[in-house]
């Protein structure tokens, strides 16, 4: 009996953990969640593709950024749900697989980025920075960790 119940919980973690690894489906109401989640807290979202050439190159420099702290950080990715076992890979690459992830389950992508910022056409990278108190400031390109610093640093004098 013990050990039939020692199984079952490891069988549940291991769906837990696996289920973790990817990407959270980002459907209409998704960014109102995920602020939602993080309300409270400064918090960067960078939006990201598989098919975006400096999109690939920032990603490794974003798991600095997670490690030094002191902000909420997500990915999403605009790549559509057939490729989100591309993109585990791609995430574990850059060592950003523990971090939380989501990806546009939506044919309609238009109507997610409209949800996103009104004047987002889909440029890539892109990335949101809010701050605590909810203000947001759309960053398009690449953002370097010194960015992310300084903004912080300004959102919370």
């Amino acid at each position: 009996m013990v050990k039939r119940i020692a199984a079952a919980l490891l069988a549940l973690l291991a769906m837990a953990s696996s289920a973790s690894a990817d990407p959270r489906p980002f459907t209409r109401g998704s960014w109102r969640d995920l602020l939602q989640a993080h309300a409270g807290r400064p918090l960067v979202v960078h939006f990201w593709s598989l098919t975006c050439a400096p999109c690939l190159a920032e990603l490794p420099q974003w798991r600095d950024t997670v490690k030094g702290g002191g902000v909420d950080f997500v990915l999403v990715t605009t790549d559509p749900p057939e490729d989100n076992a591309k993109v585990e890979r791609t995430l574990k690459r850059a060592g950003l697989d523990k971090v939380e992830s989501w990806g546009f389950a939506d044919s309609f992508v238009e109507k997610l980025r409209f949800e996103i910022d009104r004047t987002w056409r889909g440029e890539l990278p892109m990335t949101m920075l809010v701050s605590a108190s909810g203000e947001r400031d759309a960053r398009t390109g690449t953002v370097s960790r010194q960015d992310v610093e300084s903004w912080l640093a300004a959102t919370t004098r």
